[in-house]
């Protein structure tokens, strides 16, 4: 699978690379950091016989800091071409007062435990902005994602790790507002519901110019979502406190 997944990521940088000669090209970089931490974490491996457990409640889920890294491309300021990388995990500990059955382990009442939640994220997206005024700038378009996902859980001499690679198609949109030349207010992500799961990455934020060329910005980001499905049972909400960059050429 992750031939498949670094296939994936080299058809995305060609994809970005086809209309470099094009003078109406606009390539950027958008970075962001800050910290993370959950909201709610339920985990259930297999669904049917599996202990349903918390990783909020049940165990004590530490914060973490995080980057996320996007490549893009504007054509003509409205068709938008994005390459994303952003990798994450989130480690927990506790002593859980009952027995967890977990990916065919068995976890004594009162074991120890550690707990690692991997969710690391790659994506395509092209989005047109079909709404572009002095005030208002306003897109929607397709977001191809492979996600790249892993519970683990260890304690008492025995550890198990549940992985999940697979493709999740999402809806992308964009709506920004401007309040002057330099300051922008923008709602933005990627999200969409299925009866197997759902997800959404969704950002709020303010955008400040300092140039033509570079602009920071700060805001809220949540990323939630999961799969109820034959193997897994996981649905989670983590809050981002995000701080980034924008830089034009």
């Amino acid at each position: 699978m992750k031939k498949i997944l670094y296939k994936i990521i080299l058809a995305g940088i060609l994809f970005l690379l086809l209309p470099l000669s094009n003078v109406y090209a606009q390539w950027f970089i958008d970075f962001e950091t800050g910290i993370a931490f959950g909201s709610y974490n339920d985990v259930q491996v297999p669904k049917e016989t599996g202990t349903r457990f918390s990783l909020t409640d049940d165990f004590q889920l530490d914060k973490s800091d995080f980057f996320r890294v996007r490549l893009g491309y504007k054509h003509n300021d409205k068709h938008n071409f994005y390459l994303f990388v952003a990798p994450f995990s989130l480690e927990a500990s506790g002593v859980v007062d009952k027995t967890i059955y977990f990916n065919e382990e068995d976890f004594p009442v009162n074991t120890p435990l550690n707990a690692k939640y991997t969710f690391n994220s790659y994506r395509l997206t092209y989005r047109y902005d079909f709404l572009r005024s002095d005030t208002w700038r306003i897109g929607i378009g397709f977001t191809a994602k492979i996600r790249d996902a892993a519970i683990k859980l260890e304690g008492g001499s025995k550890s198990t790790v549940k992985t999940n690679v697979g493709f999740v198609p999402l809806l992308n949109f964009w709506i920004e507002r401007k309040f002057s030349d330099k300051a922008s207010f923008l709602f933005e992500g990627d999200a969409l519901a299925a009866p197997q799961g759902r997800a959404e990455d969704i950002l709020l934020a303010i955008v400040y110019k300092l140039n033509d060329n570079f602009a920071i910005k700060g805001g809220y980001r949540i990323l939630e979502g999961g799969a109820n499905v034959e193997e897994v049972y996981n649905f989670a909400l983590i809050n981002y406190i995000v701080l980034g960059s924008i830089i034009t050429f």
